[in-house]
Protein backbone atom coordinates (compact mmCIF):
# COMPACT_ATOMS: atom_id res chain seq x y z
CA UNK A 1 0.00 0.00 0.00
CA UNK A 2 0.96 3.50 -0.64
CA UNK A 3 0.71 6.78 0.88
CA UNK A 4 -1.80 9.23 -0.83
CA UNK A 5 0.56 12.20 -3.03
CA UNK A 6 -2.31 14.63 -3.89
CA UNK A 7 -1.13 18.27 -5.60
CA UNK A 8 -3.17 20.69 -6.65
CA UNK A 9 -3.34 19.92 -10.10
CA UNK A 10 -4.37 15.96 -9.33
CA UNK A 11 -7.51 15.32 -11.23
CA UNK A 12 -10.61 13.68 -8.76
CA UNK A 13 -10.87 10.73 -11.92
CA UNK A 14 -6.71 10.37 -10.44
CA UNK A 15 -7.76 10.35 -6.83
CA UNK A 16 -10.57 7.65 -7.64
CA UNK A 17 -7.54 5.62 -9.49
CA UNK A 18 -5.08 6.53 -6.62
CA UNK A 19 -7.68 4.92 -4.02
CA UNK A 20 -7.24 1.26 -5.72
CA UNK A 21 -3.64 0.99 -3.99
CA UNK A 22 -3.64 4.02 -1.57
CA UNK A 23 -7.11 3.65 -0.01
CA UNK A 24 -7.42 1.95 3.19
CA UNK A 25 -10.53 0.39 4.59
CA UNK A 26 -13.83 1.93 2.63
CA UNK A 27 -11.93 4.42 0.39
CA UNK A 28 -10.69 1.24 -1.18
CA UNK A 29 -14.01 -0.48 -1.69
CA UNK A 30 -15.19 2.47 -3.41
CA UNK A 31 -12.63 2.11 -5.74
CA UNK A 32 -13.89 -1.40 -6.07
CA UNK A 33 -17.00 -0.46 -6.76
CA UNK A 34 -16.09 2.31 -9.36
CA UNK A 35 -14.08 -0.41 -11.06
CA UNK A 36 -16.85 -3.16 -10.84
CA UNK A 37 -19.43 -0.91 -12.39
CA UNK A 38 -16.97 0.01 -15.14
CA UNK A 39 -16.68 -3.70 -16.20
CA UNK A 40 -20.54 -4.19 -15.40
CA UNK A 41 -21.31 -1.04 -17.92
CA UNK A 42 -18.32 -2.52 -20.91
CA UNK A 43 -20.29 -5.35 -20.77
CA UNK A 44 -22.71 -5.86 -23.91
CA UNK A 45 -24.46 -8.97 -22.89
CA UNK A 46 -25.03 -7.94 -19.08
CA UNK A 47 -28.43 -6.82 -18.18
CA UNK A 48 -28.23 -3.78 -15.68
CA UNK A 49 -30.01 -3.41 -12.98
CA UNK A 50 -30.28 -0.09 -11.04
CA UNK A 51 -32.03 -0.25 -7.37
CA UNK A 52 -32.35 2.71 -5.00
CA UNK A 53 -34.51 3.78 -2.15
CA UNK A 54 -37.04 6.62 -2.14
CA UNK A 55 -35.11 9.11 0.38
CA UNK A 56 -32.02 9.46 -2.44
CA UNK A 57 -34.56 11.18 -4.90
CA UNK A 58 -35.78 13.57 -2.47
CA UNK A 59 -31.90 15.19 -2.77
CA UNK A 60 -30.27 16.61 -5.40
CA UNK A 61 -28.47 12.85 -6.55
CA UNK A 62 -32.16 12.89 -8.29
CA UNK A 63 -30.36 14.38 -10.94
CA UNK A 64 -27.53 11.76 -11.19
CA UNK A 65 -30.25 8.55 -11.74
CA UNK A 66 -32.04 11.19 -13.94
CA UNK A 67 -28.44 11.22 -16.42
CA UNK A 68 -27.71 7.46 -15.57
CA UNK A 69 -31.21 6.75 -16.96
CA UNK A 70 -31.58 9.61 -19.62
CA UNK A 71 -27.59 7.90 -20.77
CA UNK A 72 -29.36 4.19 -20.44
CA UNK A 73 -26.61 3.00 -18.44
CA UNK A 74 -29.04 0.56 -16.87
CA UNK A 75 -32.04 -1.52 -18.62
CA UNK A 76 -34.28 -2.53 -15.37
CA UNK A 77 -35.39 0.01 -12.47
CA UNK A 78 -36.45 -1.39 -9.13
CA UNK A 79 -37.09 1.32 -6.32
CA UNK A 80 -40.19 2.53 -3.99
CA UNK A 81 -43.01 4.25 -4.43
CA UNK A 82 -41.27 7.19 -2.10
CA UNK A 83 -39.07 7.63 -5.39
CA UNK A 84 -42.04 8.16 -7.42
CA UNK A 85 -43.55 10.59 -4.89
CA UNK A 86 -40.41 13.07 -4.84
CA UNK A 87 -39.90 12.55 -8.56
CA UNK A 88 -43.51 13.93 -9.82
CA UNK A 89 -43.31 16.49 -6.40
CA UNK A 90 -39.99 17.66 -7.52
CA UNK A 91 -40.73 17.81 -11.19
CA UNK A 92 -43.73 20.93 -10.23
CA UNK A 93 -41.59 22.09 -6.81
CA UNK A 94 -38.90 22.88 -4.96
CA UNK A 95 -37.40 21.43 -1.79
CA UNK A 96 -35.12 23.24 0.16
CA UNK A 97 -32.46 22.67 2.89
CA UNK A 98 -33.07 22.34 6.39
CA UNK A 99 -31.25 20.81 9.63
CA UNK A 100 -31.42 17.48 11.49
CA UNK A 101 -32.19 18.91 14.31
CA UNK A 102 -35.31 21.53 13.40
CA UNK A 103 -38.12 21.76 16.02
CA UNK A 104 -40.34 19.49 14.47
CA UNK A 105 -43.67 20.74 16.00
CA UNK A 106 -42.57 24.25 14.85
CA UNK A 107 -42.27 23.23 11.22
CA UNK A 108 -45.92 21.18 11.95
CA UNK A 109 -47.46 24.52 12.82
CA UNK A 110 -45.65 25.77 9.58
CA UNK A 111 -47.07 23.21 7.43
CA UNK A 112 -43.32 21.66 6.47
CA UNK A 113 -42.53 18.11 6.07
CA UNK A 114 -38.90 17.46 7.37
CA UNK A 115 -36.79 14.56 5.74
CA UNK A 116 -33.68 14.64 7.27
CA UNK A 117 -32.30 17.74 6.81
CA UNK A 118 -34.20 18.87 3.73
CA UNK A 119 -37.51 20.47 3.87
CA UNK A 120 -40.74 19.72 1.94
CA UNK A 121 -43.37 22.47 2.50
CA UNK A 122 -46.86 20.60 2.41
CA UNK A 123 -48.26 22.56 -0.83
CA UNK A 124 -45.22 21.00 -2.59
CA UNK A 125 -45.95 17.27 -1.80
CA UNK A 126 -49.36 15.90 -0.83
CA UNK A 127 -51.47 18.16 -2.88
CA UNK A 128 -49.20 18.71 -5.45
CA UNK A 129 -49.02 14.80 -5.99
CA UNK A 130 -52.54 14.26 -5.78
CA UNK A 131 -53.75 17.23 -8.44
CA UNK A 132 -50.76 15.94 -10.69
CA UNK A 133 -51.21 12.14 -10.03
CA UNK A 134 -55.36 12.49 -10.65
CA UNK A 135 -55.11 14.14 -13.82
CA UNK A 136 -52.29 11.93 -15.43
CA UNK A 137 -54.55 9.40 -14.00
CA UNK A 138 -58.02 10.76 -15.89
CA UNK A 139 -56.21 11.46 -18.57
CA UNK A 140 -54.87 7.82 -19.24
CA UNK A 141 -58.50 6.55 -18.34
CA UNK A 142 -59.90 8.53 -20.82
CA UNK A 143 -57.46 6.88 -23.22
CA UNK A 144 -58.64 3.57 -23.19
CA UNK A 145 -62.32 2.43 -24.45
CA UNK A 146 -62.56 -0.40 -22.02
CA UNK A 147 -61.69 -1.25 -18.58
CA UNK A 148 -57.84 -1.08 -17.35
CA UNK A 149 -56.27 -3.50 -15.71
CA UNK A 150 -52.64 -2.60 -16.06
CA UNK A 151 -49.23 -3.65 -14.15
CA UNK A 152 -47.93 -0.73 -12.24
CA UNK A 153 -45.55 -0.76 -14.43
CA UNK A 154 -46.93 0.72 -17.37
CA UNK A 155 -49.46 3.00 -15.42
CA UNK A 156 -45.54 4.67 -14.34
CA UNK A 157 -44.31 4.52 -17.94
CA UNK A 158 -47.53 6.67 -18.55
CA UNK A 159 -46.93 8.86 -16.22
CA UNK A 160 -43.39 9.40 -16.90
CA UNK A 161 -44.47 10.35 -20.26
CA UNK A 162 -46.17 13.26 -18.90
CA UNK A 163 -43.49 14.71 -16.60
CA UNK A 164 -40.74 16.71 -17.90
CA UNK A 165 -36.75 16.11 -18.56
CA UNK A 166 -35.54 16.88 -14.34
CA UNK A 167 -37.39 13.14 -13.94
CA UNK A 168 -35.66 10.47 -13.91
CA UNK A 169 -39.69 9.02 -14.37
CA UNK A 170 -39.98 10.75 -17.69
CA UNK A 171 -36.41 9.03 -18.97
CA UNK A 172 -37.09 6.01 -18.21
CA UNK A 173 -40.32 5.88 -20.58
CA UNK A 174 -38.52 7.59 -23.23
CA UNK A 175 -35.60 5.30 -23.27
CA UNK A 176 -38.53 2.28 -22.69
CA UNK A 177 -36.86 1.02 -19.51
CA UNK A 178 -39.13 -0.46 -17.08
CA UNK A 179 -39.45 0.82 -13.54
CA UNK A 180 -40.42 -1.83 -11.16
CA UNK A 181 -42.16 -0.84 -7.75
CA UNK A 182 -43.15 -3.81 -5.72
CA UNK A 183 -44.62 -1.92 -2.85
CA UNK A 184 -46.62 0.68 -5.64
CA UNK A 185 -49.06 1.44 -2.43
CA UNK A 186 -46.64 2.43 -0.05
CA UNK A 187 -46.48 5.91 -0.77
CA UNK A 188 -48.50 9.21 -2.38
CA UNK A 189 -48.96 7.70 -5.74
CA UNK A 190 -49.82 4.16 -4.68
CA UNK A 191 -52.72 6.27 -2.71
CA UNK A 192 -53.55 8.23 -5.22
CA UNK A 193 -53.77 5.08 -7.52
CA UNK A 194 -56.27 3.76 -4.80
CA UNK A 195 -58.24 6.77 -4.73
CA UNK A 196 -58.13 7.75 -8.62
CA UNK A 197 -59.83 3.38 -8.42
CA UNK A 198 -62.74 4.48 -6.08
CA UNK A 199 -64.67 6.80 -8.71
CA UNK A 200 -63.26 4.26 -11.40
CA UNK A 201 -63.57 1.04 -10.63
CA UNK A 202 -63.18 -0.40 -13.85
CA UNK A 203 -59.27 0.90 -13.41
CA UNK A 204 -57.64 -1.19 -11.81
CA UNK A 205 -53.43 -2.31 -11.16
CA UNK A 206 -52.38 -5.98 -11.31
CA UNK A 207 -49.16 -6.15 -9.78
CA UNK A 208 -48.71 -9.85 -10.78
CA UNK A 209 -47.90 -8.52 -14.36
CA UNK A 210 -45.21 -6.85 -13.32
CA UNK A 211 -43.73 -10.03 -11.79
CA UNK A 212 -44.07 -11.76 -15.37
CA UNK A 213 -42.63 -8.98 -16.80
CA UNK A 214 -39.26 -8.79 -14.33
CA UNK A 215 -39.46 -13.09 -14.96
CA UNK A 216 -39.26 -12.21 -19.24
CA UNK A 217 -36.07 -10.09 -18.31
CA UNK A 218 -34.42 -12.67 -15.57
CA UNK A 219 -34.52 -15.25 -18.16
CA UNK A 220 -33.90 -14.04 -21.31
CA UNK A 221 -30.74 -12.24 -19.63
CA UNK A 222 -27.11 -13.94 -20.44
CA UNK A 223 -26.00 -12.12 -17.94
CA UNK A 224 -26.50 -9.75 -15.01
CA UNK A 225 -25.62 -6.97 -12.96
CA UNK A 226 -26.97 -4.77 -10.43
CA UNK A 227 -26.13 -1.49 -8.58
CA UNK A 228 -28.10 -1.02 -5.26
CA UNK A 229 -27.96 2.10 -3.83
CA UNK A 230 -29.85 1.44 0.07
CA UNK A 231 -31.51 -1.47 1.10
CA UNK A 232 -35.29 -2.36 2.14
CA UNK A 233 -37.58 -3.71 -0.63
CA UNK A 234 -35.93 -2.60 -4.10
CA UNK A 235 -32.59 -4.23 -2.59
CA UNK A 236 -34.07 -7.45 -2.05
CA UNK A 237 -36.72 -7.78 -4.91
CA UNK A 238 -33.73 -7.11 -6.87
CA UNK A 239 -31.95 -9.77 -5.73
CA UNK A 240 -35.25 -12.34 -5.05
CA UNK A 241 -35.28 -12.17 -9.25
CA UNK A 242 -31.80 -12.98 -10.05
CA UNK A 243 -31.74 -15.91 -7.76
CA UNK A 244 -33.84 -17.82 -10.16
CA UNK A 245 -31.26 -17.46 -13.01
CA UNK A 246 -28.02 -18.59 -10.47
CA UNK A 247 -27.40 -15.18 -9.53
CA UNK A 248 -25.65 -11.38 -10.10
CA UNK A 249 -22.83 -11.37 -11.75
CA UNK A 250 -21.61 -8.21 -10.99
CA UNK A 251 -23.01 -6.75 -7.78
CA UNK A 252 -22.05 -3.53 -6.37
CA UNK A 253 -23.95 -2.42 -2.60
CA UNK A 254 -23.80 1.01 -0.81
CA UNK A 255 -25.43 0.65 2.82
CA UNK A 256 -25.33 2.52 5.92
CA UNK A 257 -26.85 -0.30 7.86
CA UNK A 258 -25.09 -2.54 10.20
CA UNK A 259 -25.16 -6.52 9.77
CA UNK A 260 -25.52 -7.23 13.00
CA UNK A 261 -29.15 -7.47 13.40
CA UNK A 262 -29.70 -9.70 10.48
CA UNK A 263 -31.98 -7.38 8.72
CA UNK A 264 -31.87 -7.40 4.68
CA UNK A 265 -30.48 -3.64 5.06
CA UNK A 266 -27.35 -4.90 6.38
CA UNK A 267 -26.41 -7.81 5.10
CA UNK A 268 -23.53 -7.70 2.80
CA UNK A 269 -23.57 -8.79 -0.37
CA UNK A 270 -21.15 -11.71 -0.08
CA UNK A 271 -24.24 -13.42 2.03
CA UNK A 272 -26.58 -13.39 -0.86
CA UNK A 273 -23.84 -16.09 -2.21
CA UNK A 274 -25.32 -18.58 -0.02
CA UNK A 275 -29.24 -17.68 -0.66
CA UNK A 276 -28.23 -18.37 -5.31
CA UNK A 277 -28.66 -14.46 -5.15
CA UNK A 278 -25.00 -13.70 -6.23
CA UNK A 279 -22.72 -15.97 -8.18
CA UNK A 280 -20.11 -17.72 -6.36
CA UNK A 281 -17.71 -16.23 -9.23
CA UNK A 282 -19.52 -12.69 -9.30
CA UNK A 283 -17.61 -9.43 -8.93
CA UNK A 284 -18.96 -7.84 -6.33
CA UNK A 285 -18.42 -5.64 -3.02
CA UNK A 286 -20.66 -3.46 -0.62
CA UNK A 287 -19.89 0.32 0.15
CA UNK A 288 -20.57 0.95 3.48
CA UNK A 289 -21.31 4.69 3.29
CA UNK A 290 -24.00 7.23 2.42
CA UNK A 291 -25.17 6.97 -0.77
CA UNK A 292 -25.73 11.13 -1.10
CA UNK A 293 -22.41 11.63 -0.76
CA UNK A 294 -20.21 9.33 -2.67
CA UNK A 295 -22.68 8.89 -5.83
CA UNK A 296 -21.38 11.69 -7.34
CA UNK A 297 -17.79 10.32 -6.98
CA UNK A 298 -19.04 7.27 -8.19
CA UNK A 299 -20.81 9.10 -11.12
CA UNK A 300 -17.80 11.13 -12.09
CA UNK A 301 -15.86 7.99 -12.11
CA UNK A 302 -18.22 6.12 -14.55
CA UNK A 303 -18.17 8.77 -17.30
CA UNK A 304 -14.87 10.14 -17.23
CA UNK A 305 -12.41 8.61 -19.63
Amino acid sequence: MQDYSITKDTSLNQILKIMTYSGGFEGRHLANGIEILKKMNREKECTKFLSFVGALVSTGNRGIIKDMVKNKMFDCIITTCGALDHDIAKSFSSYYEGDFRLDDKFLLDKDIHRLGNILIPNKNYGPLIENKVQAILQKMYDKSKSAKEAAPSEVLKYMGSQLNESSFLYWAAKNDIPVFVPGIVDGAVGNQIWLFNQSHKDFKIDILKDQTLLSEIIFDAKMTGAFMMGGGLSKHHTLWWNQYRGGLDYAVYITTASEWDGSLSGAPVAEAISWGKVTTQARQITIHADVSTILPFIYHGLISK
